[in-house]
């Protein structure tokens, strides 16, 4: 017996232990086993083949073990280590976009990573898996079925990645602040969504038109409408014709929630009420851009979406020279002629600012909102003019019509901007008033704005722009390198 067991321990190699501590982790799936070598790699070898096969199971077993009835699948994942998923996933066995449903609530972080993998293997370049693209230690339970789906990894996106923007807002802060700070009006807060609808001729949509736009058609419209949620509370309906097709625009106030989920439930209903009067009518679309959202349209700028506001405020002669090192009537005229008149020249629409997209989209970033809605929310209005005892003084304010913005719901739901909207005190629903969280943001966001017009364009009037802009945005330290491989482009042929 002992010359038998000499003999075995003399044979057994350090190299066949690691393998069998490998075969040990197939039930400890946190421990990822590597990659198979690529069959065209010059680096591999037989002999590395055959030993990535030792501890790898064949697809028939692990589709046994997947498929075995008696268990869930979860704990059928859990028996498999992360390159029998890929395998099981490649052959079609698994579907990649329910990763996460098939692991469960504890295992998201491995679905993710897994993932990663699959696509990186199945891309051109080849990098997702062992990118720089973060995915560890984060809450995926607050994305999931929220705010995306086939989650490869999270960006911590920087609200600013250019320079001088924070300085020069601060800035802008600082002189506010010494004036006395900014006072701020909500004229406006309804959510909007226009549906288009057709008829068979224009006579019947003109019909159904005139019936919306009776006492007796807006009170059915509006109780279908809030029935939906005791939240949604209907303001107003605007009607227009194309041809045969009517155009109503919905606008309703949505609590604290910024409201496109709420409100297309309000208006499906509604047009259910509308169906039942009117049963030849087809809803073409639930959003016919008749919103308008996501898009320039004259009609945001004119009738509002989202908050409407206004910030106002005085900036001390004193201050202008020394904090902003310009003149008040410099700031003035550059105003006219730049954000005025030039935007005038250029057919703006809801354009006539210096850089309200910049400040407004940062803390979009920062706050969990959508930012596509920067495109409408954005449209500002800057207007200076002298004020005081012989016009020393600035008055300064902003107006915008549609910051679509809210504390509930989103992106609002992700740890780092719910950090962001608690210090801002608006997390969250209001306890007393519903809506007053977003009606607050919105006024922090104009504010904000305001400080950014001021700083900027007092920046162009003393000619300080491009030496700021070269002390804070130009690194030659952090420029990246070039992507290796090169992502191939459309017609991309590659030539030994």
């Amino acid at each position: 017996m002992s010359s038998i067991a000499q003999q075995h321990t003399s044979t057994f190699s350090a190299r066949d232990l690691e393998l069998k501590l490998k075969q040990v982790k197939l039930t400890h799936p946190e421990q990822s086993l590597p990659s198979p070598p690529s069959s065209d790699s010059g680096s591999s070898s037989p002999k590395q083949d055959s030993e990535e096969s030792y501890f790898l199971r064949s697809l028939k077993e692990c589709l046994a073990i997947y498929e075995e009835p008696s268990r869930p699948r979860g704990q059928s994942l859990a028996l498999l280590s992360d390159e029998e998923v890929i395998m099981l996933a490649n052959n079609g066995n698994i579907a990649t976009y329910a990763l996460e449903k098939l692991f469960g609530m504890d295992q998201l972080e491995r679905a993710v990573r897994i993932r990663r993998a699959i696509l990186s293997r199945a891309s051109a370049t080849g990098t997702l898996e062992t990118s720089s693209i973060p995915y560890e230690n984060y809450d995926y339970s607050r994305v999931l079925g929220a705010c995306c789906e086939n989650v490869v990894g999270y960006i911590p996106d920087p609200p600013w990645p250019e320079g001088t923007l924070v300085a020069s807002t601060s800035r802008g802060c600082k002189a506010l602040n010494a004036g006395g700070g900014v006072s701020t009006v909500l004229v406006g807060d309804g959510m909007t969504r226009g549906p288009a609808i057709d008829f068979p001729s224009a006579i019947q949509a003109g019909k159904a038109k005139a019936w919306i736009d009776s006492n007796e058609g807006h009170a059915a419209l509006r109780e279908a409408f809030e029935s939906t949620s005791r939240f949604a509370k209907l303001k107003s309906l605007k009607t227009a014709i194309a041809g045969r097709t009517l155009y109503v625009r919905f606008a309703t106030t949505t609590g604290d929630a910024m409201g496109m989920n709420m409100i297309s439930m309000g208006t499906e209903k509604a047009l259910e009420a509308m169906q039942k009067r009117f049963p030849e009518m087809v809803v073409l679309a639930l959003s016919g851009n008749y919103c308008t959202d996501k898009k320039p349209a004259a009609i945001n700028w004119i009738e509002g979406r989202g908050k409407s506001v206004v910030a106002e405020a005085v900036i001390p002669g004193h201050v202008v020279k020394t904090v902003l090192k310009t003149t008040v009537r410099d700031l003035c005229n550059l105003n006219v002629k730049k954000n005025l008149m030039g935007s005038a020249m250029a057919g703006s629409i809801g354009g006539f600012n210096a850089h309200a997209a910049n400040i407004l989209t940062a803390i979009f970033l920062a706050t969990g909102q959508d930012p596509a809605q920067n495109v409408e929310s954005s449209m500002c209005m800057t207007l200076m003019e002298p004020t005081g005892l012989n016009g020393e003084d600035l008055l300064v304010s902003v107006t915008m019509p549609c910051i679509e913005v809210g504390t509930v719901g989103g992106g609002t739901v992700l740890a780092p901007q719910q950090g962001v909207l608690d210090m801002l005190g608006v997390r969250g629903a209001h306890p007393q008033q519903p809506g007053q969280n977003a009606q607050t943001l919105a006024r922090i966001i104009a504010s904000a704005v305001l400080a950014g017009e001021l700083s900027l364009l007092s920046a162009l009037a003393a000619g300080h722009l491009i030496k700021a802009h070269m002390a804070h945005n130009r690194s030659q330290v952090n420029t990246p390198a070039a992507s290796v491989p090169v992502t191939p482009g459309a017609g991309f042929t590659s030539r030994a």
